[in-house]
């Protein structure tokens, strides 16, 4: 009855977007209650569920949104954001520029969490594309794929690190194994399947990335447009893989933590590119005021949806959804490895959270793992594979990724709900035949 309740939540909220045209913060927030109702609660209860799926959403993406903002379109107004364009499209060639931004999103996406990384490179999805006339998924989708199976494969994200640390695997050993696994999954979710969506129409906001002026004609060099775009990157690795290297009570760890913060990173990183792209290039921070506040502006709406969606996850988690389907597949008889795949895919598709259905699922295949002999590193990846199945409406991921691109909810059905699908059925395969070759 539970999943039968979430599926009518799915249709209604569709229904009342695309036939009602309703709004879509206010569609998700009356389907959330509405779901929340029908799952038992009270209404201080779904009350409380709004109040902390607004806060934890908007709480961990105001200021990354905000500042990641600023930083795309100083980049784009002093040229950087062109600059960049230019030499991947040389170094690369337009034919292969999709593949440059499966390299970019990998090595980018390593160190960074997959919100922080959409944020910082999507921007300059947008100006290779403006330069190129290509259209904005065949180049975005690459990028999201790599990032999306980094998020959900390889440590240091915290939701792969917690996952190993619960079934005692290697981290090392699952990094070595993850990338191994990422390789194909990556190659057909993103430079392969982006080529069957070159027809689909995408309508961005102009305030947050804004074409270059036609009138600027002398761009900044290329070593200080990488530095400045990649700068956040820079810290947050050091925040990231500073814990392997560095003892516990370093002070020096502590330092770089800190800096290494994706918030500060970005903070530090837009005033930096105030300098760089500005005052270095004759402009006043007066002068770069309004871009800014466009930059804000552009942004609101799509915090705001976000912050709706992450209503729609917290209800669905505090109504016990994912307990519930706890209890109706601990009696499955699978393989380890497709059991702990297909656990954390049906707690995804039902509750959204990548780390929900990761962490949930850990917790209930520990005593399987410990009573078979699979690898703890597989199950590893086998479980993040599982947590990326099918993003829809009750992932926050899906409602950026529509907002930014400007996309239909059918198009966003069609382009990141397969592409994560994608993602994820192509790494469980890949974890099975590592399997078999490794076992």
């Amino acid at each position: 009855m539970p999943l039968l309740i979430v599926f009518a939540g799915i249709v209604l909220l569709l229904l009342l977007i695309t036939v009602v045209k309703l709004n879509s913060i206010i569609s998700l927030l009356i389907t959330s209650i509405a779901v929340g109702f029908a799952m038992g609660m009270d209404g201080t209860s779904i009350m409380k569920s709004v109040e902390v799926g607004v806060s934890s959403t908007m709480g961990q993406l105001a200021l990354i949104l905000a500042f990641g903002a600023i930083l795309g379109r100083l980049l784009a107004d002093g040229g950087a954001a062109q600059r960049i364009t230019d030499v991947l499209t040389k170094v690369f060639g337009v034919r292969y520029i999709p593949w440059a931004m499966v390299l970019t999103g990998f090595l980018v996406g390593i160190p960074l969490f997959y919100n922080v990384g959409f944020i910082v490179l999507v921007p300059l999805v947008f100006m290779i594309c403006r330069s190129n006339k290509l259209p904005l998924l065949y180049v975005g989708i690459p990028l999201l794929a790599a990032l999306s199976v980094t998020h959900g494969y390889l440590p240091p994200h915290p939701g792969a690190t917690a996952i190993a640390v619960i079934f005692q695997a290697d981290i090392g050993l699952t990094m070595i194994y993850g990338m191994i696994v990422a390789v194909p999954a990556i190659i057909i979710s993103g430079p392969i399947f982006g080529r069957f969506l070159k027809s689909i129409p995408t309508n961005p906001p102009e305030e947050l990335f804004a074409p270059q002026s036609e009138g600027k004609s002398i761009y900044p060099g290329f070593a200080l447009s990488i530095f400045t775009g990649l700068f956040p990157v820079f810290l947050i690795a050091l925040g990231s893989f500073g814990p392997m290297f560095l003892p516990d009570n370093s002070q020096f760890l502590r330092i770089i933590q800190f800096l290494g913060d994706p918030v500060f990173a970005l903070l530090l990183t837009a005033l930096l590119a105030m300098y760089t792209m500005g005052i270095k290039q004759g402009k006043s921070l007066k002068q770069q005021a309004e871009s800014i506040e466009e930059a804000l502006r552009g942004v609101t709406m799509i915090l705001f949806i976000i912050g709706a969606s992450g209503v729609f996850k917290q209800v669905l988690i505090d109504s016990g959804l994912a307990l519930y389907i706890t209890e109706i597949t601990a009696d499955l008889t699978l393989s380890p490895l497709v059991l702990a795949w297909a656990i954390a895919a049906i707690i995804r598709l039902a509750v959204g959270s990548a780390t929900v259905a990761g962490l949930t699922t850990a917790g209930i295949m520990l005593p399987i793992l410990e009573s078979s002999h699979s690898s703890p590193e597989l199950m590893v990846l086998a479980t993040g594979a599982g947590s990326l199945m099918f993003s829809h409406v009750n992932d926050t991921g899906f409602w950026m990724f529509k907002e930014y691109f400007g996309l239909t909810m059918r198009d966003t059905f069609l382009s990141w709900s397969i592409m994560e699908t994608l993602v994820s059925v192509i790494g469980l395969f890949s974890v099975l035949l590592l399997n078999e070759l490794v076992g």
